[in-house]
């Protein structure tokens, strides 16, 4: 497909973004190349950078119309795509979702745009592929890239093209995206699994393109890590609770990491208390030396570490979610 293509819809990208110093100006540079290929425009919406993002992208913005700068007071991402939307969407076709912590294939944009208007698809959604350069980042990289730290998710793996139920938000179409009315402002984390749950309920169709990806980086030390998996976990609970759904069978695995913990001290009742605990550490372990020497990467017991951490976390916010909840359906 000729890449004239591009030029034949609108479409408005959009980058929730805060304290990027690091990522935003490159990121600029790479899409502002291919703005030279479509009818579009960028809006870095800004949730109170308190780094040099905001002078990064307003010398950017001075030097090129087609970039703008958007405050976002409510910080999150889901509420700036909401108001990025709101502010500049009744004048294109599509919006494109772009990760300020990340980086992408110098025609990532244009290629959603051919597979949006190839398949007819309402959401187009890419997999997502992990990059680390520290240690502590390349192991955790190394994890999320494995099923023992994405479960198997195909948003994460990759697979040839499909429809799907969800997968990491690329580009949509506006008109699919104002009849759901957005995302969900009340979730700081899974709100593209939450918007995709109505999409799919609205009957509009979801493609996962395996013609392109983005890639991801990690976080970089375990606090860090921690504190993003705790959202993660508290975020699918909210999901769960909102539209009363199940969660599969991978998410039902870490959701039994906690339970195990706290089950852990009943050894000094019983010592087959601790089992449970032990099993899944040992295979965590296990696993990432199995990691190690069948990839031939050395990452890989480092990578069972960062793995026990986001099973952890996400066990530990599931769970505070779970209680937060059931303790205001109490009261």
């Amino acid at each position: 497909m000729k890449s004239d293509v591009c030029k034949s819809v609108s479409s408005l990208i959009i980058i929730p973004c805060l304290n990027e110093e690091k990522h935003i100006g490159a990121l600029l540079d790479k899409l502002g190349a291919e703005l030279d290929h479509m009818n579009a425009k960028i809006v870095v919406a800004d949730g109170g950078s308190r780094d040099a993002t905001r002078d990064i992208v307003a010398a950017r913005s001075a030097n090129d119309p087609r970039i703008l700068l958007l405050d976002n007071p409510r910080r999150i991402q889901s509420a700036a795509i909401n108001l990025a939307v709101a502010t500049f969407g009744r004048d294109y076709e599509y919006l494109i979702r772009i990760d300020a912590h990340g980086d992408y294939p110098d025609d990532y944009c244009r290629q959603l745009v051919r597979e949006a208007i190839r398949t007819q698809a309402d959401s187009v959604v890419v997999a997502m592929e992990t990059v680390g350069f520290g240690i502590f980042q390349k192991a955790t990289a190394f994890a999320q890239n494995s099923k023992l730290g994405n479960g198997g998710s195909k948003h994460r793996q990759g697979a040839k093209g499909h429809w799907a139920d969800h997968g990491h938000h690329a580009l949509m179409r506006i008109a699919a995206y104002d009849a759901v009315r957005g995302y969900d402002e009340t979730f700081s984390h899974n709100e593209d699994a939450e918007l995709d749950y109505r999409l799919k309920k609205a009957g509009f169709g979801i493609w996962m393109t395996d013609k392109t990806r983005m890639i991801y980086y990690p976080r970089s030390s375990i606090a860090t890590l921690f504190r993003q998996y705790i959202g993660y976990g508290r975020g699918r609970a909210k999901n769960i609770l909102k539209h009363r759904s199940m969660p599969s069978v991978r998410q039902m695995l870490p959701l039994l990491v906690v339970p195990v913990f706290i089950g852990a001290f009943l050894a000094v009742l019983n010592w087959a208390a601790v089992i449970p605990f032990s099993l899944w550490a040992v295979a965590c372990v296990g696993y990432g030396f199995w990691m190690a020497v069948g990839q031939r990467n050395p990452y890989g017991p480092l990578a069972a570490v960062s793995a026990m951490i986001m099973h952890f976390a996400w066990s530990a916010g599931f769970w505070m979610e779970l209680l937060k909840f059931r303790g205001r359906k109490a009261s």
